[in-house]
Protein backbone atom coordinates (compact mmCIF):
# COMPACT_ATOMS: atom_id res chain seq x y z
CA UNK A 1 0.00 0.00 0.00
CA UNK A 2 2.79 2.39 0.93
CA UNK A 3 4.55 1.82 -2.40
CA UNK A 4 1.33 2.65 -4.23
CA UNK A 5 0.93 5.85 -2.22
CA UNK A 6 4.48 6.90 -3.00
CA UNK A 7 4.15 6.27 -6.73
CA UNK A 8 0.79 8.07 -6.80
CA UNK A 9 2.43 11.11 -5.25
CA UNK A 10 5.14 11.00 -7.89
CA UNK A 11 7.82 10.88 -5.24
CA UNK A 12 11.36 10.38 -6.47
CA UNK A 13 12.49 9.12 -3.09
CA UNK A 14 10.31 7.10 -0.69
CA UNK A 15 11.15 9.13 2.42
CA UNK A 16 13.13 12.08 3.79
CA UNK A 17 15.21 11.24 6.89
CA UNK A 18 16.57 14.22 8.80
CA UNK A 19 19.45 14.67 11.25
CA UNK A 20 20.80 17.88 12.75
CA UNK A 21 20.04 20.95 14.85
CA UNK A 22 17.40 23.71 15.07
CA UNK A 23 17.70 24.42 11.34
CA UNK A 24 15.79 21.15 10.79
CA UNK A 25 14.30 20.14 14.19
CA UNK A 26 10.55 19.78 13.61
CA UNK A 27 9.72 19.41 17.30
CA UNK A 28 11.83 16.75 19.03
CA UNK A 29 12.90 19.18 21.74
CA UNK A 30 9.28 19.54 22.86
CA UNK A 31 9.63 16.08 24.39
CA UNK A 32 12.90 16.43 26.32
CA UNK A 33 13.88 18.52 29.35
CA UNK A 34 15.50 21.58 27.80
CA UNK A 35 15.15 25.35 27.52
CA UNK A 36 15.84 25.09 23.78
CA UNK A 37 12.21 25.05 22.68
CA UNK A 38 9.92 26.83 20.28
CA UNK A 39 6.55 25.24 21.10
CA UNK A 40 4.81 28.51 21.93
CA UNK A 41 3.53 31.53 20.03
CA UNK A 42 4.52 33.44 17.96
CA UNK A 43 6.58 30.49 16.65
CA UNK A 44 4.52 28.63 14.06
CA UNK A 45 2.09 31.48 13.44
CA UNK A 46 2.40 30.97 9.66
CA UNK A 47 2.52 27.17 9.91
CA UNK A 48 -0.58 25.34 8.56
CA UNK A 49 -3.17 25.75 11.30
CA UNK A 50 -1.21 28.65 12.79
CA UNK A 51 0.19 26.57 15.63
CA UNK A 52 3.62 26.33 17.24
CA UNK A 53 5.17 22.92 16.52
CA UNK A 54 8.64 23.27 18.02
CA UNK A 55 10.14 24.49 14.75
CA UNK A 56 12.32 27.55 15.32
CA UNK A 57 10.47 29.43 12.63
CA UNK A 58 7.25 31.24 11.84
CA UNK A 59 6.34 28.34 9.52
CA UNK A 60 8.02 25.48 7.73
CA UNK A 61 11.67 24.48 7.54
CA UNK A 62 13.82 23.81 4.47
CA UNK A 63 13.53 20.06 5.15
CA UNK A 64 9.72 20.35 4.99
CA UNK A 65 9.92 22.10 1.63
CA UNK A 66 12.32 19.46 0.31
CA UNK A 67 9.90 16.71 1.33
CA UNK A 68 7.06 18.47 -0.46
CA UNK A 69 9.21 19.08 -3.56
CA UNK A 70 9.75 15.31 -3.82
CA UNK A 71 5.99 14.76 -3.78
CA UNK A 72 6.03 13.54 -0.19
CA UNK A 73 4.28 15.15 2.79
CA UNK A 74 4.57 18.94 3.18
CA UNK A 75 6.04 18.49 6.67
CA UNK A 76 8.53 16.01 8.17
CA UNK A 77 7.31 14.79 11.59
CA UNK A 78 9.50 14.71 14.70
CA UNK A 79 10.42 11.19 15.82
CA UNK A 80 9.73 11.86 19.52
CA UNK A 81 6.26 13.30 18.90
CA UNK A 82 3.77 10.72 20.25
CA UNK A 83 1.01 11.97 17.98
CA UNK A 84 2.79 10.25 15.07
CA UNK A 85 3.57 6.58 14.57
CA UNK A 86 5.60 4.39 12.23
CA UNK A 87 3.05 4.68 9.42
CA UNK A 88 3.68 8.47 9.43
CA UNK A 89 7.43 8.02 9.74
CA UNK A 90 7.60 5.58 6.81
CA UNK A 91 7.61 8.55 4.37
CA UNK A 92 9.66 10.95 6.46
CA UNK A 93 11.10 11.33 9.93
CA UNK A 94 13.17 13.91 11.78
CA UNK A 95 15.70 13.06 14.50
CA UNK A 96 17.17 16.58 14.76
CA UNK A 97 17.46 18.47 18.03
CA UNK A 98 17.74 22.25 18.37
CA UNK A 99 20.94 23.29 20.12
CA UNK A 100 22.95 20.20 19.25
CA UNK A 101 26.22 19.91 17.35
CA UNK A 102 28.84 17.45 16.17
CA UNK A 103 30.58 17.80 19.54
CA UNK A 104 28.82 15.98 22.42
CA UNK A 105 29.68 18.87 24.72
CA UNK A 106 27.63 21.22 22.51
CA UNK A 107 24.49 19.16 23.16
CA UNK A 108 25.35 19.34 26.87
CA UNK A 109 25.14 23.15 26.94
CA UNK A 110 21.34 23.16 26.74
CA UNK A 111 20.72 19.51 27.58
CA UNK A 112 19.58 18.48 24.11
CA UNK A 113 19.95 15.30 22.04
CA UNK A 114 23.58 14.61 21.04
CA UNK A 115 24.30 13.46 17.50
CA UNK A 116 25.16 9.88 18.59
CA UNK A 117 21.71 9.65 20.22
CA UNK A 118 20.04 10.80 16.97
CA UNK A 119 21.75 7.78 15.35
CA UNK A 120 20.47 5.49 18.12
CA UNK A 121 16.92 6.75 17.50
CA UNK A 122 17.45 6.04 13.80
CA UNK A 123 18.43 2.42 14.57
CA UNK A 124 15.26 2.09 16.66
CA UNK A 125 13.30 3.53 13.73
CA UNK A 126 14.79 0.91 11.39
CA UNK A 127 13.55 -1.89 13.67
CA UNK A 128 10.07 -0.37 13.81
CA UNK A 129 10.03 0.10 10.03
CA UNK A 130 11.03 -3.54 9.46
CA UNK A 131 8.32 -4.74 11.85
CA UNK A 132 5.77 -2.54 10.08
CA UNK A 133 6.61 -3.21 6.40
CA UNK A 134 8.69 -6.37 6.39
CA UNK A 135 12.40 -6.67 5.78
CA UNK A 136 12.44 -6.13 2.01
CA UNK A 137 10.24 -3.03 1.85
CA UNK A 138 11.97 -1.50 4.86
CA UNK A 139 15.41 -2.12 3.36
CA UNK A 140 14.27 -0.47 0.14
CA UNK A 141 13.10 2.67 1.99
CA UNK A 142 16.35 2.84 3.97
CA UNK A 143 18.43 2.52 0.78
CA UNK A 144 16.40 4.84 -1.47
CA UNK A 145 15.52 7.57 1.03
CA UNK A 146 17.16 10.97 0.94
CA UNK A 147 19.05 11.75 4.14
CA UNK A 148 19.25 15.43 5.04
CA UNK A 149 21.91 16.53 7.52
CA UNK A 150 22.15 20.12 8.81
CA UNK A 151 24.40 20.79 11.80
CA UNK A 152 27.54 22.59 12.97
CA UNK A 153 26.82 26.25 13.77
CA UNK A 154 26.16 25.60 17.47
CA UNK A 155 29.58 24.02 17.92
CA UNK A 156 31.13 27.41 17.25
CA UNK A 157 28.61 30.00 18.48
CA UNK A 158 27.11 28.16 21.45
CA UNK A 159 30.16 26.20 22.53
CA UNK A 160 33.66 27.14 21.33
CA UNK A 161 33.27 30.93 21.40
CA UNK A 162 30.95 31.07 24.42
CA UNK A 163 32.41 28.59 26.90
CA UNK A 164 36.07 28.28 27.93
CA UNK A 165 36.42 24.49 27.92
CA UNK A 166 37.04 23.72 24.23
CA UNK A 167 39.03 26.94 23.71
CA UNK A 168 41.48 25.80 26.40
CA UNK A 169 41.89 22.42 24.63
CA UNK A 170 41.94 23.36 20.93
CA UNK A 171 42.97 26.17 18.63
CA UNK A 172 40.13 27.01 16.25
CA UNK A 173 41.85 25.06 13.48
CA UNK A 174 42.29 22.01 15.75
CA UNK A 175 38.65 22.27 16.83
CA UNK A 176 37.51 22.23 13.21
CA UNK A 177 39.60 19.09 12.62
CA UNK A 178 38.05 17.56 15.75
CA UNK A 179 34.54 18.26 14.37
CA UNK A 180 35.44 16.93 10.92
CA UNK A 181 36.58 13.68 12.57
CA UNK A 182 33.20 13.34 14.30
CA UNK A 183 31.38 14.16 11.04
CA UNK A 184 33.32 11.44 9.24
CA UNK A 185 32.43 8.78 11.82
CA UNK A 186 28.78 9.90 11.73
CA UNK A 187 28.54 9.69 7.93
CA UNK A 188 30.23 6.29 7.88
CA UNK A 189 27.83 5.06 10.57
CA UNK A 190 24.85 6.10 8.44
CA UNK A 191 26.45 4.35 5.46
CA UNK A 192 26.84 1.13 7.51
CA UNK A 193 23.18 1.43 8.48
CA UNK A 194 22.14 1.54 4.82
CA UNK A 195 22.07 5.22 3.81
CA UNK A 196 23.11 5.79 0.18
CA UNK A 197 21.68 9.19 -0.81
CA UNK A 198 22.53 12.23 1.23
CA UNK A 199 22.33 16.00 1.21
CA UNK A 200 24.95 17.18 3.69
CA UNK A 201 24.63 20.85 4.60
CA UNK A 202 27.51 23.15 5.46
CA UNK A 203 27.19 26.26 7.58
CA UNK A 204 25.83 29.64 6.60
CA UNK A 205 27.48 33.07 6.97
CA UNK A 206 26.89 32.91 10.72
CA UNK A 207 28.47 36.33 11.27
CA UNK A 208 25.38 37.82 9.59
CA UNK A 209 22.92 36.39 12.12
CA UNK A 210 21.25 39.37 13.85
CA UNK A 211 22.56 38.17 17.22
CA UNK A 212 26.15 38.19 15.96
CA UNK A 213 25.73 41.61 14.33
CA UNK A 214 24.63 43.09 17.66
CA UNK A 215 27.58 41.47 19.42
CA UNK A 216 30.04 42.73 16.78
CA UNK A 217 31.89 45.34 18.84
CA UNK A 218 34.44 46.06 16.11
CA UNK A 219 31.80 47.18 13.62
CA UNK A 220 28.38 47.29 15.33
CA UNK A 221 25.42 45.93 13.34
CA UNK A 222 27.64 44.75 10.49
CA UNK A 223 28.23 41.07 9.73
CA UNK A 224 31.03 39.68 11.92
CA UNK A 225 33.80 38.94 9.40
CA UNK A 226 35.69 36.54 11.67
CA UNK A 227 32.67 34.23 11.94
CA UNK A 228 31.99 34.38 8.21
CA UNK A 229 35.63 33.59 7.43
CA UNK A 230 35.40 30.64 9.82
CA UNK A 231 32.26 29.39 8.04
CA UNK A 232 34.07 29.53 4.68
CA UNK A 233 37.06 27.67 6.14
CA UNK A 234 34.91 25.00 7.78
CA UNK A 235 32.81 24.50 4.63
CA UNK A 236 36.05 23.93 2.70
CA UNK A 237 36.99 21.17 5.13
CA UNK A 238 33.51 19.64 4.91
CA UNK A 239 33.70 19.70 1.11
CA UNK A 240 37.01 17.82 1.20
CA UNK A 241 35.49 15.25 3.57
CA UNK A 242 32.53 14.74 1.23
CA UNK A 243 34.81 14.31 -1.76
CA UNK A 244 36.87 11.73 0.13
CA UNK A 245 33.82 9.74 1.30
CA UNK A 246 32.22 9.78 -2.15
CA UNK A 247 35.37 8.03 -3.40
CA UNK A 248 35.72 5.64 -0.45
CA UNK A 249 32.15 4.49 0.18
CA UNK A 250 30.92 2.29 -2.64
CA UNK A 251 27.40 3.18 -3.77
CA UNK A 252 27.20 6.24 -1.53
CA UNK A 253 26.38 9.60 -3.08
CA UNK A 254 26.74 12.65 -0.84
CA UNK A 255 25.76 16.06 -2.18
CA UNK A 256 27.49 18.89 -0.31
CA UNK A 257 24.80 21.55 0.11
CA UNK A 258 26.84 24.64 0.90
CA UNK A 259 24.37 27.32 2.04
CA UNK A 260 26.96 30.06 2.38
CA UNK A 261 26.67 31.77 -1.01
CA UNK A 262 22.88 31.66 -1.33
CA UNK A 263 22.30 32.95 2.22
CA UNK A 264 24.99 35.61 1.81
CA UNK A 265 23.27 36.76 -1.37
CA UNK A 266 19.87 36.87 0.38
CA UNK A 267 21.34 38.89 3.26
CA UNK A 268 23.22 41.35 1.01
CA UNK A 269 20.50 41.75 -1.65
CA UNK A 270 17.19 40.83 0.02
CA UNK A 271 15.10 42.73 -2.53
CA UNK A 272 16.30 40.36 -5.25
CA UNK A 273 14.34 37.66 -3.41
CA UNK A 274 11.28 39.74 -2.60
CA UNK A 275 12.49 40.40 0.94
CA UNK A 276 13.11 43.73 2.65
CA UNK A 277 14.91 43.35 6.00
CA UNK A 278 18.06 41.31 6.56
CA UNK A 279 19.94 43.09 9.36
CA UNK A 280 17.37 42.42 12.08
CA UNK A 281 14.76 39.72 12.69
CA UNK A 282 10.97 39.75 12.83
CA UNK A 283 10.60 38.76 16.47
CA UNK A 284 10.79 41.46 19.15
CA UNK A 285 13.48 44.07 18.55
CA UNK A 286 14.93 41.64 15.99
CA UNK A 287 18.36 41.99 17.58
CA UNK A 288 18.74 39.32 20.26
CA UNK A 289 15.44 37.51 20.90
CA UNK A 290 15.08 33.79 20.29
CA UNK A 291 13.45 30.94 22.17
CA UNK A 292 11.60 32.12 25.27
CA UNK A 293 12.63 35.74 24.70
CA UNK A 294 10.62 35.56 21.48
CA UNK A 295 7.32 35.52 23.37
CA UNK A 296 3.92 36.35 21.95
CA UNK A 297 3.48 39.41 24.18
CA UNK A 298 6.33 41.34 22.59
CA UNK A 299 4.67 44.36 20.91
CA UNK A 300 7.65 44.91 18.60
CA UNK A 301 7.29 41.64 16.66
CA UNK A 302 6.69 42.33 12.97
CA UNK A 303 3.30 41.73 11.35
CA UNK A 304 4.59 40.24 8.08
CA UNK A 305 7.45 37.76 8.42
CA UNK A 306 7.59 37.35 4.63
CA UNK A 307 9.47 40.66 4.42
CA UNK A 308 12.25 39.41 6.71
CA UNK A 309 15.25 37.15 6.09
CA UNK A 310 15.36 36.16 9.77
CA UNK A 311 12.49 35.14 12.03
CA UNK A 312 14.37 35.37 15.33
CA UNK A 313 17.93 36.49 16.03
CA UNK A 314 19.31 33.09 15.00
CA UNK A 315 16.87 31.43 12.59
CA UNK A 316 15.54 32.21 9.10
CA UNK A 317 11.92 32.85 8.24
CA UNK A 318 9.80 30.33 6.37
CA UNK A 319 10.26 32.42 3.23
CA UNK A 320 14.06 32.22 3.49
CA UNK A 321 13.83 28.47 4.17
CA UNK A 322 11.79 28.05 1.00
CA UNK A 323 14.24 30.06 -1.12
CA UNK A 324 17.18 28.00 0.16
CA UNK A 325 15.31 24.71 -0.28
CA UNK A 326 14.33 25.62 -3.87
CA UNK A 327 17.95 26.55 -4.60
CA UNK A 328 19.26 23.15 -3.49
CA UNK A 329 16.38 21.13 -4.91
CA UNK A 330 17.45 22.02 -8.45
CA UNK A 331 20.63 20.01 -7.76
CA UNK A 332 19.02 17.29 -5.64
CA UNK A 333 16.36 16.33 -8.17
CA UNK A 334 19.06 15.66 -10.78
CA UNK A 335 21.16 13.60 -8.38
CA UNK A 336 18.51 11.69 -6.46
CA UNK A 337 15.46 10.48 -8.34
Amino acid sequence: MLTALVSLAGAKVPAIIVFGDSSVDSGNNNFIQTMARANFEPYGRDFPGGRPTGRFCNGRLSSDFTSEAYGLKPTVPAYLDPSYNISDFATGVCFASAGTGYDNSTAGVLGVIPLWKEVEYYKEYQHKLTAYLGRRKAANIIRESLYLVSIGTNDFLENYYTLPDRRSQFSISQYQDFLIGIAEVFLKDLYKLGARKMSFTGISPMGCLPLERVANLDDPFSCATNYNDLAIDFNGRLRRLVRKLNQELSGMKIYFANPYDIIWDIVIKPSRYGLEVSSSACCGTGLFEMGFLCGQDNPLTCSDANKFVFWDAFHPTERTNQIVSDYFFKHLKNLFH
